[in-house]
């Protein structure tokens, strides 16, 4: 009898498998082209840049959403110090920066798939490093591979990523000024010149220093590293101050808006004591997810 079900079950498993599968389909799908919804369907979205380069919007995502990335002094030097030596070693142009407790947001333009390739596996791989080693984590700090999405040459569609980035910490009712972050964020770069240094640790140095039983401080073999920004493509060719008062207007938008929401849901923000006290290994019952576009346009036609 328990053979005669056995049998079953594997014929039942093999109908199952010979059968076609079937595929919900997407919003919008059927109206995409051949090539279009090949990408959308493959388990693993290309890395894709056009030949003259790009500017692309990357996102990176703590495993389970935990706060390995909260702010704190160690933590801003370190992440700033990974970021400016890959940045050095893979000259990708900067042009926007944010870390929050649980995520990352980079806008910045490469000249092909391989460089963005090569700078975001080198900085991830010793961010993870890095961060295991302040917080005590063990395991993995991503929950997956980072996310680069192509923005479009449109000023619309450009300047909408850089005013996405520059919201990071105030659109989530963290702090009421986009400046008040205590966490690594380029707005007070861009705004009062406040320069995004960090320090890389020499590990291997350190590591021989202790094999002679040499007592050494925390910045004995630690070298300096600055994130350099770029100006957003659309933008390139204003001035300093220009430029400056367009990031401005953009920095009060959001800030307006964002008290705006606070008095109709009289909801207050967390602030920042309360971002330094949160326990970086933290799992959140929720986390909030949302569909990735495949790029970022303003228009249809493009």
């Amino acid at each position: 009898m328990l053979a005669h079900a056995g049998k079953q079950n594997h014929s039942t498993r093999n109908e199952r498998s010979a059968s076609p599968l079937k595929l919900k389909p997407r919003a919008g799908l059927q109206d995409c082209t051949p090539v279009s919804r090949l990408y959308w369907e493959m388990g693993r979205r290309l890395r894709y840049v056009p030949e003259e380069g790009a500017l692309v919007d990357v996102t990176g995502r703590t495993v389970q959403g935990r706060r390995l990335f909260r702010p704190g002094l160690e933590i801003n030097e370190v992440v700033l110090g990974v970021f400016g030596r890959a940045q050095r070693r893979y000259p990708v142009r900067i042009v926007f920066l944010a870390v929050l407790s649980s995520h990352f947001h980079l806008l910045a333009e490469v000249d092909d798939a391989q460089q963005l390739s090569d700078f975001m596996e080198y900085l991830c791989s010793n961010l993870a490093r890095e961060i295991n080693r302040l917080t005590g984590w063990e395991g993995p700090v991503f929950s997956r591979r980072y996310q680069a999405i192509i923005v479009s040459p449109e000023e619309k569609a450009q300047v909408e990523r850089l005013e996405y980035g520059l919201a990071q910490g105030c659109k989530e009712n963290l702090v009421e000024a986009v400046r008040e972050w205590p966490g690594v964020h380029a707005a007070r770069a861009i705004l009062d010149g406040e320069p995004l240094t960090g320090y890389w640790f020499n590990r291997s140095q350190e590591y021989a220093a202790r094999r002679r039983g040499e007592i050494f401080d925390r910045l004995r073999y630690a070298e300096e590293e600055t994130v350099h920004l770029s100006r957003l493509p659309c933008w390139r060719d204003l001035s300093d101050e220009a430029y400056k008062d367009r990031v401005t207007s953009l920095v009060r938008g959001i800030e307006d808006r964002a008290a705006a929401e606070r008095k109709r849901t009289r909801r207050p923000v967390l602030g920042v004591k309360a971002i330094l006290a949160e326990d970086p290994l933290h799992r959140p019952a929720h986390l909030d997810r949302s569909p990735a576009p495949l790029f970022h346009v303003a228009t249809k036609a493009m």
